[in-house]
Parts: structure tokens; sequence; C-alpha cells
């Protein structure tokens, strides 16, 4: 009789656990189908507690054409969530003793050797000062032909843009940073961006859907693929390849390092998982990567490496990055206090994350 009244006590703990969880997936779905219903979200969500999933379901269309729903493996383009693999690419050549974050980005790119104090990180934290390519390729490049990242070094050897500001004086996201990163890969490792991240990340990491992918400078078939779209001027849903081929997503399609990460909401967790642990870097680098660098003047960037960092009074330490591309709105939040990770993949680049990240946090914190 003694044993099962102590079982009591561990019954009702384990009812009131189940229970919560219970209504915490309710108050989810009810968010997400109702931004659904009212056309503001169209995708995967995945919301984990010290790796276990807590929430994940699927909202609307991979192919509005064909009405292929959208599931748990469904692949997306990541943007510029792609970042974050590009500074670990970085990270794991360091550690490799191949490179070093202090050395000059024209020690690797002479080509662009008037830019002579520009340090790597610099190009990882964005206070490079280097202008945006994409305004540049705008007004300079022969939009028939696709660009790639040795494109951007040819231009800015030509015209010399100046920079914004001084090195390290000043914090400002870079594209142009990112993607001189994944050619500075290149070098060193003598292999491609795309099969340097695949030997040293996805495949470590078990990552079996996450990959480089540019559908238009090398198309393959995929399957289970979110094509991304777009509102046009009368409120249509249309993929951006309508635009035709002087449309940005055309001709910048061969670039990488600032985007063309694909995966899924899984493989992501993976990877937050695999950030936990010590299998690709150790505390040290994860002291770089997650922690925000400052200016030269002492001011915080609230930026790491590949990763924008926020100390909340509500939830503690939170590293994120969100992602954004014509079709594609993309964000992982990690908050390392609590081990609570929330992965959003939507292939409607309307949608708007921040209108619904705050309820999500809400509802995972029981407030």
């Amino acid at each position: 009789m003694r044993k099962s009244f102590l079982l009591i006590p561990i019954v009702l703990i384990i009812f009131n656990h189940t229970f919560a969880q219970s209504r915490q997936h309710k108050q989810l779905d009810s968010l997400f189908n109702t931004l659904f219903k009212q056309k503001e979200f169209n995708g995967n969500v995945l919301i984990a507690e010290k790796g276990k999933i807590l929430f994940e379901e699927s909202y609307g269309f991979a192919n509005e054409k064909n009405g292929q729903k959208l599931n748990n493996h469904t692949i997306f383009e990541l943007a510029s969530v792609s970042k974050q693999f590009t500074a670990m690419g970085i990270v794991l050549l360091e550690k490799k003793g191949k490179l070093n974050y202090d050395d000059t980005m024209s020690k690797y790119i002479p080509e662009l050797g008037f830019y002579d104090n520009i340090s790597i990180r610099n190009l990882l934290n964005h206070t490079s000062g280097l202008p945006d390519y994409m305004e540049i390729f705008e007004e300079k490049w022969d939009k028939a032909k696709i660009a790639v990242n040795q494109d951007i070094v040819n231009v800015f050897a030509k015209y010399r843009p100046k920079l914004i500001f001084q090195p390290g004086a000043k914090f400002q996201y870079s594209d142009t940073g990112y993607t001189l990163l994944a050619l500075i890969i290149e070098r060193v490792s003598h292999q491609t961006f795309e099969k340097f991240l695949s030997e040293n990340i996805f495949q470590p990491l078990n990552m079996r859907n996450t990959f480089i992918y540019r559908s238009r400078f090398k198309p393959k078939k995929i399957e289970n693929y979110a094509l991304g779209y777009v509102t046009d001027s009368v409120g249509n849903k249309v993929l951006p390849d309508s635009f035709g081929k002087g449309f940005y997503t055309y001709y910048l399609d061969g670039i990488v390092g600032d985007g063309t990460v694909n995966s899924t909401t899984e493989d992501l967790l993976k990877w937050d998982r695999a950030l936990y642990g010590n299998k690709l870097i150790d505390p040290k680098d994860k002291d770089l990567i997650f922690n925000s660098l400052k200016t030269n003047d002492g001011k915080e960037t609230n930026y790491g490496f590949g990763w924008f960092v926020v100390n909340s009074k509500k939830y503690g330490r939170i590293v994120y990055h969100t992602g954004g591309w014509p079709g594609y709105s993309t964000y992982i939040e990690r908050h390392l206090d609590s081990d609570k990770t929330i992965v959003i993949l939507q292939n409607h680049s309307e949608a708007k994350i921040n209108s619904f990240l705050q309820k999500v946090r809400a509802i995972l914190y029981k407030q």
C-alpha cells in the first residue's frame, strides 16, 4: 500500500507536465492556424526545449500550382540564416590553423588589396565598411549573365567603390562581407564552398537534407521542395522568375555565402544540438560566435560570428538570425540559458515573423 501512495505525487507531476505541453501545443496550433487562414503564414514551425520537440507543424503549400502540401521534411531556402554556416566554415579553418581571424582580407583576396585594413574578423561581424554588392550589381552588371563570387571581386576591383566607413568603426550588416568569406573558404580549403560545408558540417551532423542550392545557376530536381512565392502588383502569389531575367534573383543566383543554404526544420534542430556540444567547436569558439563584438569606440555590435546576440531580461541570452529573399522568410532563435529553440521557415516572403514572434515566446514560457 505504501508504494502505491508514493506513486500518486509522481503521477500528478507527469499529468501536469503532459497537460501543460498539450495546452502549449493547442495554443501554438491555434496561433499558426489563424495566421494561415489570414494568409499571413505559409510554412513550417519547430519549437523544442532541451532538444525535445514540443511543437512541429506545417501550414500551407510547397507548390501552389499543383497543391502539394508542406510537411515536416520539406526543404526551404534559408536566405541569410545561411550566414551562420559560412561563419562556422571560417571558424573550422581557424581551428585547423589555416587562417587567423585578424588576417587581412587581402591576404586571401589580393585583387582587393586596396582595401588594405579589412580583417576576416571585420567580415564576420559586419564592421568592414564594404558597400552593398547588390546595389553595385544593379547598376554595373550585365544581367544576361549569372554572377558568382569571383565576379564580386572582379567588379569591386574594377570600380573600386569607397568604403562606407573605416573598418571597425561601425556596425553595418553586410551581405558583401559574407560572400567574400565564402570565397576565402574556397581559396584556403581548395574546395568549393558547397563541398567544404557538406564534408565539414552537414555530413558530420547527419543533416541529410541540407545543402547549397542555386536553382537557376545549377538546377537539379529536389523532391519535397518549397517553392518560394512573392506577391505581385495585383496581389497574386507568383514565383520570382515571373519577373524575368533582369530581376536580381536570377542574375545573382550563383553567389554563395550570404545565402543559398537549403534545409529543413529538423536538420536545423540537429544543428542547434551540435552547437551545445563540442563535436565541431569548443567553449572558446562559442565565446566568439555567441557574444557581441565591439566597434573600435567600444560600442556593442550585438552580433557575433553569424548570429545576432541579445540579453533579454525576460528570457536570458538569446542568439538568432533572420533570413529574407524573394520567396522566403526564415528564422532561428536559440535561448542559451533555458535551451529553447524556435525554427520558422516560410516560403512566402511577405510574411512578417516579428508580427507573431512575441506570442510564440509567451506561449513557450507559459506567460
